[in-house]
């Protein structure tokens, strides 16, 4: 059984999203990107949020820009641009832009074993 991809979803588009859905970050979970022929992944939000009266809890991301590919998002820095669709009428509408990046749960440890804990010291 295919092991779940945990992401991060930074919401940037419409630019009012994180005042009406109440935050711009969410969080979820896919097991699509097992198949790398799988060129858009369904994503199954930890919480879902509410949009134009409808509770949306399942979203479908795209690569962005065309001829790009969702697996690019493992060679991402600081996150890679998809877009993003909510279910609607029987199908797909999209209607947003996001950066998605792996979500990592577990403390990250630093290269002698030991937990890399920020301190907010310089």
């Amino acid at each position: 059984m295919t092991g779940h991809l945990k992401l991060r979803i930074h919401v940037t588009e419409p630019w009012d999203f994180e005042r009406i859905a109440g935050t711009a970050e969410l969080t979820g979970w896919t097991i699509d990107h097992a198949d790398p022929e799988n060129e858009e992944w369904e994503v199954h939000l930890d919480a879902g949020f509410d949009f134009n009266e409808r509770h949306i809890g399942t979203l479908l991301i795209g690569p962005r820009y065309v001829g790009e590919h969702l697996s690019r998002m493992f060679d991402a820095v600081a996150g890679f641009p998809v877009r993003l669709a909510h279910r609607q009428d029987g199908g797909w509408q999209f209607a947003f832009a996001a950066m998605i990046s792996q979500r990592h749960d577990t403390p990250q440890q630093d290269g002698d074993g030991r937990e890399d804990q920020d301190n907010g010291a310089i």
